[in-house]
């Protein structure tokens, strides 16, 4: 139990040293060893189901006499259906592929010096997030499959539902042997715990903050050890001349409305000005009831089209809400994405195969897509089963960030009593 009247900066420095010693641990664990150390872990979270719905009904209603949303409330509900689906999403990853020891090439050298890049963990991870109190499984979960230990610090306003689900977890991951301290959760809901966190060179190795643009601007502009994350996801689906007609109505109403607040929905609309039918697509968007701003060609359109204003570009929505403008060809719809993209996910839908190559080479996004919705921007749509997150910047992952992406590697050099001259 750690001590309460410790300064953050204490406790995180105590939670560190524990994290880093059980770090160790992890990293040598056996593949099975972990496996079923997630299985008890699932079990113990089916096991604990009333305690856990009772700590929820807690930060339930401490949260709705504060205010929270509607939306926020059904985030925060756990019930036995939601606790049940939250147990199986932590038994599959005991089954995913385990990456920790996977020889990713190897090569000779002339003096027969044999070398291989193999994959590590990247050891002490800090997990920083609001709202969903399944987070806590999911970030454990994954964290502990690729064998690294985490630090847990989730928001206050689920704080009693995160210490339920972190008790039971650490239950079963202890039942199979291995450490508690591999999975930690912060016991303070303190915000200068997060800055602590953020300071913590030396004891965590990598941060990755799920929740809002608060609180990823905050955690990239307050650390100290790397982040992995992504700040907004503005991304933008533009259709081409050539595009199908039928496919690219079809793509754009999805890719804006199957669920409009995800990071990975259409924010931005771009059409070409050869496109045949540019009508229909506004058209469906207004009719599937979402608010369009588009520029004067857009707007001449339909009536119901409302003004863009310059700031519309640069917004991510996660609404019924989107932009839209008539470009001139690919180079004017790179150029815009360029200017006004965040790097997360972008798509072309077109039936001219060089045109498609074009974009997917030019376009620096973390995912670029040819006649696909921008909604499949997701770790289980890719096969990864699993993710943390996506990854926006341009060091270690990019994109869905899954077991693999919670490694790193090393190189392992094999000689038979060679010499440097």
């Amino acid at each position: 139990m750690n001590d309460l009247t410790q300064t953050p900066e204490m406790l995180i420095a105590t939670m560190g040293a524990k994290a880093r010693r059980a770090a160790a641990q992890m990293a040598l664990a056996s593949s099975e060893q972990k496996a079923q150390a997630l299985i008890a872990a699932a079990r113990t979270l089916r096991e604990e189901t009333t305690k856990i719905i009772l700590a929820n009904r807690t930060d339930m209603e401490r949260g709705a006499a504060n205010g929270l949303s509607s939306a926020m409330l059904d985030r925060l509900r756990l019930d036995d259906a939601r606790i049940a689906a939250v147990a199986d999403a932590v038994e599959q990853v005991a089954h995913l592929e385990d990456p920790v020891g996977k020889v990713i090439d190897e090569s000779e050298r002339p003096n027969g010096l044999k070398l291989s890049r193999v994959r590590v963990p990247l050891g002490v991870i800090g997990i920083i997030y609001e709202s969903r109190p399944n987070v806590t499984a999911d970030a454990a979960a994954l964290g502990l499959r690729s064998g690294n230990a985490v630090i847990l610090r989730g928001g206050s306003e689920a704080v009693e539902s995160n210490r339920a689900i972190h008790a039971a977890m650490v239950k079963g991951i202890t039942e199979a042997g291995l450490p508690a301290d591999a999975v930690q959760y912060v016991p303070t809901t303190d915000r200068a715990a997060v800055g602590a966190m953020l300071r913590a060179v030396g004891l965590i190795d990598i941060i990755v903050p799920r929740g809002g643009k608060s609180l990823v601007a905050r955690v990239q502009e307050e650390a100290r050890v790397p982040v992995l994350a992504h700040l907004d996801g503005i991304c933008h689906t533009y259709v081409h001349a050539a595009a199908d007609p039928a496919m690219a109505l079809q793509i754009v109403v999805n890719a804006k409305m199957r669920r409009t607040g995800i990071c990975g929905a259409t924010e931005t609309l771009l059409i070409d000005r050869a496109y045949p039918e540019p009508e229909a697509l506004i058209g469906a968007l207004l009719n599937a009831r979402c608010e369009v701003r588009g520029d004067e060609a857009v707007r001449a359109m339909d009536p119901r089209v409302e003004p863009v204003e310059p700031g519309d570009w640069d917004t991510e929505y996660l609404d019924a809400i989107l932009s839209a403008r008539i470009v001139a060809g690919v180079d004017e719809a790179l150029a815009h994405i360029a200017a006004h993209g965040s790097h997360h996910t972008d798509a072309i839908i077109t039936e001219d195969a060089a045109t498609a190559e074009q974009f997917l080479g030019r376009c620096d996004s973390a995912i670029v897509m040819w006649n696909a919705s921008t909604q499949f921007a997701d770790g289980g749509e890719f096969g990864l089963g699993a993710e943390i997150g996506i990854s926006t910047g341009r060091m270690h992952a990019r994109g869905p960030v899954a077991l693999e992406g919670l490694t790193t590697y090393k190189w392992v050099v094999r000689g038979s009593g060679q010499i440097r001259p």
